[in-house]
């Protein structure tokens, strides 16, 4: 089981490298965007996953872990978003680290609202199949 959890947070990890640079190359630097957007997708993907994973037997425990842990946990940032939270209040910035903070809490809720609805839908039509 632990290689299945390796491989996949090797392949989160980079993938979270790749796509937050790509975002915050393009996006500038005054603004974590690229950590905010993993933070979103990422607690999106999370709760399809758990979701799917848990209502249906498509998905075998080494590949939910493969999945969940592996890959999700390497691929989201919330330890980044803690450190880039603090940097922005160390430099005095409150404004953007307040509006950080509540735009990564709203939003990744969502994301995570939004993939337990969507495999729900998906366990729903695949019962109806």
């Amino acid at each position: 089981m632990i290689w299945y959890v390796v491989a996949g947070s090797a392949i989160g990890g980079g993938a979270r490298f790749l796509l937050g640079t790509l975002i915050q190359h393009r996006a500038g630097g005054q603004f974590p965007l690229g950590t905010l957007v993993i933070n979103i997708t990422g607690s999106f993907l999370l709760g399809f996953l758990l979701r799917y994973a848990t209502g249906s037997a498509a998905i075998s425990p080494e590949v939910r872990a493969l999945l969940t842990t592996g890959f999700c946990g390497g691929y989201t940032t919330f330890s980044t978003f803690s450190y880039e939270t603090a940097a922005l209040i160390e430099d005095g910035d409150y404004r953007r680290a307040a509006l950080y903070v509540a735009l990564s809490v709203v939003f990744s809720l969502a994301g995570a609202f939004i993939g337990l609805a969507a495999a729900r839908e998906l366990l729903e039509l695949r019962r109806r199949l």
